[in-house]
């Protein structure tokens, strides 16, 4: 099983409480509550991750649906692995991770999404970044 880091239990948490706003300033929703005590445990053992299957079945339920919100795969059709490459220069990814990406789970994909992102050295982060930005500035018609 693969382990869940402590800023995806953090962006599902900040999911929550945009979708179930608290009407009184301090109760809780039950999906809130339930990804509320995964972190508060993970804060107070100092743990930067936790086993997915040791997640209670409520915040395995929150956490799952704030995953799907957000984006499966970060590809962005430049692969270099068909090329030869043992880690694509498009994306980040190993080899593996991309020939198997269909096959993993949601935190297994998580993790190489934490993984590639903290490295940053991959065009996504980079080069196609740096242009996609440039292109949102770019006034209209230009």
């Amino acid at each position: 099983m693969a382990a869940i880091h402590i800023t995806d239990i953090e962006s599902a948490i900040n999911y929550w409480r945009q979708q179930k706003p608290s009407i009184d300033g301090y109760s809780l929703s039950p999906e809130l509550r339930a990804l509320a005590e995964v972190y508060g445990v993970m804060v107070f053992g100092r743990h930067s991750a936790v086993n997915e299957a040791s997640l209670p079945d409520a915040a395995t339920a929150a956490w799952l649906a704030w995953y799907g919100t957000t984006p499966d795969t970060p590809c962005i059709a430049i692969c270099s692995t068909s090329q030869g490459d043992e880690v694509c220069k498009g994306c980040g990814r190993t080899f593996a991770e991309v020939q198997y990406w269909t096959e993993m789970g949601p935190a297994e994909k998580r993790a190489t999404w934490h993984r590639i992102t903290a490295e940053g050295s991959s065009w996504r982060f980079n080069k196609y970044a740096e242009r996609a930005a440039e292109k949102q500035k770019a006034p209209a018609g230009a």
